[in-house]
């Protein structure tokens, strides 16, 4: 690096503030640019506040699908209780209605059998 674009470097990042008036340079103390220093931090803000955006948008589109998967699988139980509970209601019924059918075809003579053979068999 050639000693002008050192200084373009420097010049960049640093402000130059004399102390006295010589034109040597020596007696220049160099301090950071406040612009350019809040333009990288602002930047890296910005960064991180976008990066913290996406992080937060997931988050909450990820708790928002846990909360509807929680809701249908409660649902979904809630379902199956019922299910359950008509199965059974169903099931009774069903003894109830065949034991009755059962009752009807003793008590009726068309379902009597009447051949001494058919009994036999």
């Amino acid at each position: 690096m050639d000693g002008s674009s050192q200084e373009e470097e420097e010049d960049r990042t640093f402000t130059n503030i004399s102390l006295a008036d010589d034109t040597d340079h020596s007696s220049r103390i160099l301090y950071p640019r406040p612009k350019s220093l809040l333009r990288k931090m602002m930047n890296a803000d910005m960064d991180v506040d976008a990066e913290n955006q996406v992080e937060l948008e997931e988050k909450t589109r990820l708790i928002n699908q846990v909360l509807e998967l929680q809701h249908t699988l409660e649902d979904l139980s809630a379902r199956v209780d019922a299910v359950k509970e008509e199965n059974l209601k169903l099931k009774s019924e069903n003894q109830v209605l065949g034991q009755y059918i059962e009752n009807l075809m003793s008590a009726s003579s068309v379902f009597q059998t009447t051949d001494t053979k058919s009994k036999r068999k």
